[in-house]
Formats: structure tokens, C-alpha cells, sequence
């Protein structure tokens, strides 16, 4: 039986306790639990939005709008931090193996949702060989209308530049905001049907959920069709 993503990300926690000085987990934990704790869940995108028209940019080149993705069907936007972020190096490959072969069989998009620069993206793409849409959301500007963006704490920055360049570097975006692990299933009709937000990253939707969701639209969609 495969492994759960929570279980990966909880292996990945339990390795950080083994190994990290126990100083810089703290930094990590109370960021965590402090985005938790302060989250303002009346401002998350959930069931039942309409979104205004968008567009990603895709690593190949070129974009991606709102009309396009939907275009067919419903689509999956997955929004993860950056390239380099550890648990997104666990829960994009998690999707690409335990969700996006379903939802191709399924013809529906799966995209991973970064504000990091689409040239930057390309490595964890390649990295994981993933045959899911890796994109861009220039400047957070999709994340920020979902509600779903938060900023480093002061000794999360501190420790971020204790590395060397703030995430602001990294992400090519130069602040100190990224978005929290959020999937989002959107309808032809421009409608949010799931949404999933979680503050806290070390937490994240499990693909079953997400494909239930898909299907339940597909249902849904396929009896309008047979009544119309």
C-alpha cells in the first residue's frame, strides 16, 4: 500500500526533529503553528466563488487563462511555496503519482501554482519529471484574490537570510509573501466546486478528495447533459 502524503510530510517533520538544531526547528514550527493560529479562513477562497478571468504564465513559455483551463471541463490548480521548498518536493511528485494519472484519464488539467519565476520552476519539473503543468502566478496575484497568502514572521526572515538571500530572492518575486498549500477544483462555469486551503505546510490535501471532487462535478455535468 502506498504511502499517504500526510504520513510523508510527517516522516519529514520526524527527520527535521532527528537532525535539525533544535533553535532553527523552532523558528519552523512556530511559524507554522502561528499561520495556524492566525488564519483568516473568512478570507480563503471555498465552494462557490466565481473567479474573474486570470492567467498563469507556464514554465515552456507562453500562458495559461482561466477560459483555456476550463475550456473542456473542470481543471485542478494546486498551489504550492517555491521549487526548492522541501514539502513541495514531497506533495507536487505525490500528485503527479497518485492523482494526475486519474485526472487525465478523467481530460482534466492538473496545474502546480507557484509565484516563483516560470524559468526557476523548470527545476522542479525536470527534477520529478512531471507530466502535470507547472505555472507561474506572477507577482501572487491569483493567490492574493483567493485570500490564500502569507508573509514570513521576523525570525522566519532571520533565519531565511541567515541562509544567504531572502525567499524574496529565491522566488524572483522580491517580497516576503507566498501562498499556503491551497487546491482549488474549478468548473466550466467559472465556479469554485473544492477548495482546500491549508495554513499550516507541512499539511496538505490528499489526492482522493480531490478526485472525488472531480468526479462529483463530472457527474453532475454529465446529468445536466442528459436532461437538457
Amino acid at each position: 500500500m502506498s504511502q499517504s502524503l500526510t504520513q510523508a510530510l510527517a516522516d519529514l517533520h520526524a527527520e527535521r526533529v532527528r537532525s535539525w538544531d533544535p533553535a532553527v526547528l523552532q523558528v519552523n514550527i512556530d511559524q507554522r503553528q502561528r499561520l495556524v493560529d492566525e488564519a483568516q479562513t473568512d478570507q480563503f477562497v471555498r465552494a462557490g466563488d466565481i473567479l474573474a478571468p486570470f492567467e498563469l504564465l507556464k514554465v515552456e513559455g507562453g500562458t495559461l487563462d482561466l477560459d483555456v483551463l476550463v475550456a473542456s471541463g473542470p481543471a485542478v490548480l494546486v498551489f504550492f511555496r517555491f521549487a526548492g521548498c522541501p514539502a513541495c518536493n514531497i506533495a507536487i511528485p505525490h500528485y503527479e503519482r497518485h492523482l494526475q494519472p486519474a485526472l487525465r484519464e478523467r481530460g482534466v488539467p492538473l496545474i502546480a501554482v507557484s509565484p516563483q519565476l516560470p524559468e526557476r520552476l523548470i527545476e522542479i519539473r525536470d527534477t520529478h519529471q512531471l507530466t502535470l503543468q507547472v505555472a507561474s502566478d506572477k507577482d501572487n496575484q491569483l493567490a492574493r484574490r483567493l485570500g490564500i497568502l502569507y508573509e514570513f514572521d521576523e525570525p522566519s526572515r532571520q533565519a531565511s537570510l541567515s541562509k544567504g538571500a531572502g525567499i524574496g530572492a529565491v522566488t524572483g518575486t522580491g517580497t516576503w509573501e507566498l501562498p499556503q498549500p491551497t487546491v482549488v477544483v474549478i468548473g466550466s462555469d467559472h465556479r469554485v466546486h473544492f477548495a482546500d486551503v491549508s495554513p499550516d505546510w507541512l499539511v496538505r490535501t490528499e489526492a482522493e478528495p480531490i478526485l472525488q471532487a472531480v468526479d462529483a462535478l463530472l457527474a453532475s455535468h454529465e446529468q445536466v447533459s442528459k436532461t437538457a
